[in-house]
């Protein structure tokens, strides 16, 4: 911008010898100084998950990431199943970037041989300038399929019975660059569920973190409420924590977690560790960026 001042000001000065004077110069360098800038707030979290859970992250426009998640089984298993490590529990996903705002998902977990797809939408973006919004907020909207074999085959189960769906409102702030914060009220439809007295529509509240520890490495946590009262108790709240290592090529993610399923339904819904007696699952991810376009 000031370069395109001073090409005018030496146009009008070789053109309009003696109407051009040197302060008025220097009041136009000195406008656009003083011109407002936009600052856009990036990398609230290091990667599109805080650990379970999504966070307001999205693909860069054109980038396709690759994510391989692991769950092994309860640390509580003992040495005969290697503390956990004997089983796992698998999702590969695939995240695109199809522009700054919109991001599109598909997956497939080994649990339940569940098949995932999500679309989520960077609604209001965390600036401060001539437009000044505290908060970064998206929407997410997931649909998900289990294919499992059913375990009563005498029962008229049909394809409807098989989906689910979860819609989310991400809301995080970033308060400096070694802290975020993001609250995640949820919503996720079964059109079956495991027990008579279960609800088919499930109202959560979660809320995450990260703390930076160095330039390359973060402690991250997450929790979810359910607000259901009518609930069994078979299954309990959701609780994960780990650490995120951005290697520069990839960003890996170990934590630990009561939920071993890693879809929406499933962890928000299903999670039937329980912190207190052990049942904690040991569980990576591991995500890959390539460039498209």
């Amino acid at each position: 911008m000031k370069s395109r001042y001073i090409l005018l000001v030496l146009f009008m000065a070789f053109f309009m010898p003696g109407k051009l004077d040197a302060q008025g110069l220097l009041d136009m360098l000195e406008e656009d100084a003083e011109e407002p800038q936009q600052d856009f707030t990036t990398n609230t979290f290091l990667t599109t998950r805080i650990i379970n859970g999504q966070s307001v992250e999205n693909p860069f426009p054109g980038d396709l990431i690759f994510i391989i998640s692991h769950h092994f089984g309860r640390l509580n298993q003992g040495a005969y199943d290697f503390w956990g490590l004997d089983q796992a529990t698998i999702r590969l996903g695939f995240e695109y970037g199809i522009n700054d705002r919109m991001a599109v998902s598909i997956g497939r977990s080994s649990y339940e041989k569940t098949y995932d797809g999500f679309v989520k939408y960077k609604l209001l973006r965390q600036q401060s300038g001539i437009k000044n919004i505290p908060v970064t907020v998206s929407w997410f909207s997931g649909a998900y399929i289990r294919s499992q074999r059913w375990a009563f085959s005498d029962r008229d189960y049909t394809f409807t019975h098989r989906v689910s769906y979860a819609h989310q409102l991400l809301i995080a702030r970033k308060f400096s660059r070694n802290l975020s914060i993001q609250l995640t009220p949820a919503w996720v439809h079964r059109n079956l569920v495991e027990f008579r007295d279960d609800p088919n529509d499930f109202f959560v509240l979660g809320a995450g973190g990260r703390m930076a520890l160095t330039n390359w490495v973060t402690l991250n946590a997450e929790y979810f409420y359910r607000l259901n009262t009518q609930y069994s108790e078979d299954f309990f709240n959701t609780f994960s924590v780990g650490f995120d290592f951005d290697t520069g090529g990839h960003v890996f993610q170990l934590h630990f977690t009561n939920a071993q399923p890693m879809f929406e339904p499933g962890f928000l819904t299903e999670t039937r560790g329980n912190w207190l007696e052990g049942d904690i699952y040991f569980g990576f991810n591991i995500k890959r960026v390539f460039t498209l376009r």
